[in-house]
């Protein structure tokens, strides 16, 4: 069995159809196991005997679309893959806050990796880099301006919707629940 995260986009935890009990039940019904959720954000780790990640990322899609009407897109990684990233340390020495969001996009596979010269994009955002393991962006938001990043609708718009993103906390809890 392979250990995987589910990273799905466009979770709002209010809808109903979004609990993750909810989320967690699609899983199930699908045959997989060890299934939990890590926080209300769409963060779902399981077991399954696949390693064509595509396949299972459409299977998983399709059924929380019949199911549930959720659309927005599953991304997944494995355990391996999450484990170097954050074995990698990409963010040496910066400090998630409330000023400061050490921040990871995830894209998918078939997505060429993304120009990363940034500062003509959005002055609040510095990109840190691009892990190839997990096909991520790795970047660092100043929340000290009221301003919103425009980074995300940049990346969307160059690299489209099929992207989701979490801060690097989220992404080390769900590598422990893993």
């Amino acid at each position: 069995m392979n250990r995987y995260a589910a990273f799905l986009r466009g979770i709002a935890p209010m809808n109903p159809n979004m609990k993750n009990d909810k989320l967690r039940g699609v899983f199930e019904g699908l045959g997989l196991e060890g299934v939990g959720s890590v926080l209300s954000s769409g963060n779902i780790v399981f077991s399954a005997p696949e390693t064509d990640v595509p396949a299972l990322e459409s299977r998983i899609q399709q059924a929380l679309q019949d199911q549930l009407g959720i659309g927005g897109g599953t991304l997944i990684r494995s355990s391996d893959q999450l484990r170097a990233l954050v074995e990698a340390d990409p963010f040496a020495g910066l400090t998630h806050c409330r000023e400061t969001y050490l921040t990871v996009t995830f894209l998918k596979y078939h997505v060429e990796p993304p120009e990363l010269e940034t500062t003509e994009v959005d002055p609040t955002v510095r990109v840190v880099g691009y892990d190839k393991g997990t096909h991520a962006v790795l970047w660092v938001v100043d929340n000290s301006t009221p301003n919103t990043p425009k980074f995300m609708a940049w990346l969307e718009k160059h690299h489209g919707k099929d992207i989701t993103t979490r801060t690097f906390l989220t992404v080390q809890r769900v590598l422990k629940k893993l």
